[in-house]
């Protein structure tokens, strides 16, 4: 019941302007901000340390990796400027090439910068005669979501002429940016957020080998295939980013992603926010139809004149939001909001680097600083998702296996490494009422045999592992379904709709409760954006 709690408990002594829940990424930037501009902001973390799923942790003896979160780009550059992450520790490198893509008949891609149009003339002269201006349509469209991802969208309103002006200004000023594109670029635009990843890339490319270089982005992380309408809209939200002022870079955090966050909670505690770890939060109190503060497990009461949740919309307000605080077609909505990725990330300790057929040898080269991605064609990832569709996961399966211990020596013993696998696909829930609890170490071995196929020797190399199915995501990270996103990237739940019409600008029905995570604009990966918008909607409201 709303306000149940509100007379119970131990009451903290110290009332806060704003109580942060979940101590991820999005969680510190958004407390960095408030604390910065003056405001008495206290963040509660579930967990025993903050971070989320950027986090670093030891998983086998003398071996640390990234235990979710696996890599740098997406994180915004106002943002690391502002919070002088760099400052607090945080050294970002660059990969020495983007990404390698061995193929079954023995050849490769090695892409990076250079080097990818010659890589992509072994298979194809008149691909790599189009890749130039490919490049620079994806340029020019990823150049319009820099420029839209730290702005709060226009929000949809009932609320009359006068609530609604600066949501009208704000789609003017988006009418504004769009203007500036010539209409073969707005056609493109439309085409990126509509059309699947298949359609667009065969409009671009002959070569199967050549279009699965660049399809694999439009897949990961997305619990879709590659030519499911929409799918070309996901590949573009991972060339957005940069690494060190390089557009559409990809690196790695020294330390792992853990460093990115331990800065991030280093700034917001110098800005002034008070950080608390093993305080799980239980719900959140209502008071005359307004947040109040929030309850937690072990009783006390944090108060508070506003929350900003760090966690998913559906966990939300499942689990911590009182029913009865939100209107009924809300929650109704809310709870049917998509959720699920169909990832299974593994943490591996080798004793030596792969030698792959592809490209014979333990000694360190610059393909295994990059992403080493199997995934030979979009054929191959469109079966791999019919047979997780149909069984519960693939067969033939993707993996993306990066190896950040050739950028980082800190993360595992001399001549020694550790690999982050990222695997798809696999269902968030399994048919037939089965458990990952039971299925786990039977598919975490198929992901080993499948890379062992390119790079034998593979399999038995492997030290120690650690294995986190959709269900361990959600069950130690509150990932529902395991999304890593916080929900589906789909055009349905994108800019003004995320998490839906009417509630696009980090607010929400109960006055007081903002989302500041992955669930609203502009979406999920380590971006810091969520918090940095919210926050600034929070200080606008004058939290």
């Amino acid at each position: 019941m709303a306000g149940a709690y509100s007379q119970q408990g131990t009451v903290a002594q110290a009332a806060y302007d704003a109580v942060i829940v979940g101590g991820g990424h999005n969680g510190l930037t958004c407390a960095y901000y408030l604390a910065r501009a003056g405001r008495k902001v206290k963040v509660l973390e579930r967990r025993s340390v903050v971070g989320g799923a950027a986090v670093t942790e030891e998983f086998h003896p003398g071996f640390r990796n990234s235990v979710a979160s696996y890599t740098v780009s997406l994180l915004n550059p106002k943002i690391i400027h502002d919070m002088e992450l760099a400052r607090h520790g945080l050294r970002i490198v660059e990969r020495q090439a983007s990404n390698f893509f061995p193929f079954p008949d023995g050849r490769y891609i090695l892409s990076g910068e250079g080097r990818t149009r010659a890589e992509i003339a072994r298979f194809s002269m008149r691909d790599a005669e189009r890749f130039p201006a490919y490049s620079a349509e994806i340029d020019t469209i990823a150049d319009v979501l820099r420029d839209l991802i730290l702005q709060t969208p226009p929000n949809v309103s009932d609320d009359g002429w006068l609530s609604s002006l600066p949501e009208l200004l704000r789609a003017g000023k988006l009418g504004h940016r769009l203007a500036k594109l010539d209409m073969h670029h707005r056609r493109v635009l439309l085409d990126l957020f509509t059309k699947s990843a298949s359609d667009y890339l065969g409009d671009w490319f002959e070569s199967e080998e050549v279009k699965a270089l660049f399809g694999f982005d439009s897949i990961i992380g997305a619990y879709l295939a590659p030519s499911t309408p929409g799918s070309a809209y996901v590949l573009l939200h991972h060339v957005f980013g940069e690494v060190n002022g390089k557009k559409g870079a990809w690196g790695h955090a020294i330390g792992g992603m853990g460093a990115i966050t331990q800065a991030m909670a280093a700034a917001a505690r110098e800005a002034g926010a008070e950080i608390e770890t093993d305080a799980a939060v239980k719900e959140i109190i209502v008071e005359k139809r307004a947040t109040a503060g929030v309850l937690l497990d072990d009783g006390r009461i944090v108060r508070a004149k506003a929350v900003a949740a760090n966690i998913g919309p559906r966990l939300l307000f499942d689990k911590i939001v009182p029913e009865d605080a939100v209107p009924a077609d809300f929650l109704q909505r809310i709870r049917r909001f998509k959720v699920g990725s169909g990832v299974l990330r593994m943490n591996v300790a080798l004793s030596e680097l792969p030698s792959f057929t592809a490209l014979p040898g333990h000694d360190q080269g610059i393909h295994h600083t990059a992403g080493i991605v199997i995934a030979p064609s979009l054929a191959y990832m469109e079966d791999a998702f019919l047979d997780a569709r149909r069984t519960g996961w693939s067969k033939a399966p993707i993996v993306e296996m990066l190896i950040p211990s050739t950028l980082d020596d800190t993360l595992a013993p001399q001549g020694q490494h550790v690999a982050s696998l990222f695997c798809q696909y696999v269902a968030p829930l399994l048919p037939g009422g089965q458990s990952w609890d039971e299925r786990r170490e039977e598919v975490a071995d198929l992901m080993i045999e499948t890379v062992d196929r390119y790079a034998p020797g593979f399999r038995q190399s492997v030290l120690g592992r650690q294995v986190l199915t959709p269900l361990d995501l959600e069950r130690i990270f509150g990932l529902v379904g395991g999304d890593i996103f916080h929900g589906a990237l789909s055009l349905d739940q994108l800019f003004s709709a995320r998490p839906m019409l009417g509630y696009g600008d980090y607010r929400t029905p109960l006055k007081g409760l903002y989302i500041c995570g992955s669930g609203t604009h502009p979406g999920g990966g380590v971006t810091g954006a969520p918090g940095h918008n919210a926050a600034r909607e929070m200080l606008c409201d004058r939290v």
